[in-house]
């Protein structure tokens, strides 16, 4: 932490895998990196009565394999599966791909949806960064610069509760032209959606009717163009997707 306090430009590495495509694009030219992967007792994952927590050093592959894990909040291995391809998640990071706050990725989007929580470190001490406080525009976050990021908490399912994660790739493994995860809990529906805001975006669409959801989403969402694919293709695989993990968390919360 004296290291970053001491250089603004500084970069934390852990699993390099957000990092170093960046570096090798010259779209970050961090000034100093600090490699924490010598610091014991950050790899934990605990899986609990109230949520899963996933230390800072945790591999995508260990938290993804993880029968706890699974038991406890299964969205998270559901999105996990998505993320890019096994080689990635051997060396990855959950929790670095929660800081690295790409609206594009999978992690952000269900740190969000579930009202998880960062816990980070920094010359003032600890604090914990609710995820509706994390994300506040492109690929950046709350978290200081002097800060580390030392675990991320996802609450666990709720009895009767139900989740769904689906998303549309050109290939399997590139990033999401549309991603949704739908989280139904009695009469609450709330999805979000990665790949069609800035930052990580959920939608409550609590007591829309089936047919009407996907509309009701893009009331509060504005998909846009890029080189991938067009605004108006976004939008209707806006509407494919949440119809689609709508059904699934509610078939998952009657089971």
């Amino acid at each position: 932490m004296a290291a970053l306090a001491g250089e603004p430009g500084a970069k934390v590495l852990a699993g390099g895998q957000s990092l170093v495509p960046l570096l090798s694009m010259r779209l970050a030219a961090p000034s100093m990196l600090v490699d924490i992967n010598g610091i014991r007792g950050l790899d934990d994952i605990d899986a609990g009565e109230s949520g899963v927590t996933v230390g800072a050093l945790a591999r995508h592959a260990d938290v993804l394999a993880s029968e706890e894990v699974r038991r406890v909040q299964p969205l998270v291995p559901m999105a996990l599966s998505h993320v890019a391809h096994a080689t990635i998640r051997n060396r990855g990071t959950t929790v670095g791909s929660l800081v690295h706050a790409d609206a594009a990725a999978e992690m952000p989007v269900v740190l969000t949806l579930l009202g998880g929580s960062l816990e980070v470190e920094g010359p003032d001490g600890r604090r914990t960064i609710p995820a509706a406080e994390l994300y506040v525009g492109p690929l950046e976050s709350s978290v200081h610069h002097d800060e580390i990021a030392l675990a991320a908490f996802f609450p666990a399912l709720a009895p009767g509760a139900g989740v769904a994660f689906d998303e549309i790739a050109r290939r399997h493994g590139d990033y999401a032209l549309v991603g949704a995860a739908a989280l139904v809990d009695g009469d609450s529906v709330k999805v979000g959606y990665l790949s069609v805001a800035e930052v990580p975006t959920v939608v409550d669409l609590s007591g829309v009717p089936e047919d009407r959801l996907g509309d009701a989403a893009l009331e509060h969402l504005d998909p846009g163009d890029d080189i991938h694919a067009t605004a108006d293709y976004r939008a209707q695989l806006v509407r494919v997707l949440t119809a689609r993990v709508v059904r699934s968390a509610r078939e998952g919360a009657s089971t």
